[in-house]
């Protein structure tokens, strides 16, 4: 079994974390907005969650193009359609993730304050989800040498004459 290269997954912690970084200030910023405006839950009772799923989704389209690029930009494939598919699933189980914990805080336990809101979507929710993303962005959507399997088993139904 190959050893983990500690230097490289390092680096790659390091750029997954600014990207996140980017796009949590976008994901709060447009969940704030949203909140305190269009879906307040004064005037619409899934207000939070309105507000966070739509902050989720402007965060995930900055997420894409940094983590793509950037973090994990060696090791995308040229699939990028299936690729994109792959992220957004990802990602979206880590919206899920995000929006248990705001439904668990503002709907179970009641705390209702926009600054308990906060600290359960963009918190816990952030901190957990981010592990699972990490993880399945990591060893399925950018799995190192993944790009090359699949190169090479188009290649070789490519040369049997097997059109994919």
């Amino acid at each position: 079994m190959r050893r983990p290269n500690i230097g490289a997954l390092g680096r790659q912690l390091t750029q997954f974390a600014l990207v996140g970084g980017v796009g949590f200030v976008v994901d709060l910023a447009v969940f704030n907005a949203l909140r305190l405006t269009v879906f307040d839950p004064s005037r619409i009772h899934e207000g939070p969650l309105l507000a966070k799923t739509v902050s989720t989704i402007v965060a995930i389209a900055v997420n894409w193009i940094g983590n793509r690029y950037w973090t994990f930009g060696p090791h995308r494939s040229t699939r990028g359609g299936m690729e994109a598919l792959e992220f957004l699933a990802v990602s979206i189980l880590g919206m899920l993730v995000g929006l248990g914990c705001l439904w668990f805080s503002h709907y179970l336990l009641g705390l209702t304050s926009p600054l308990a809101d906060n600290v359960s979507a963009n918190v816990v929710g952030l901190m957990l989800g981010s592990i699972v993303r990490f993880s399945l962005y990591r060893h399925w959507v950018y799995a190192p040498g993944r790009a090359n399997r699949i190169a090479d088993r188009a290649a070789k139904l490519k040369s049997a004459g097997i059109t994919e």
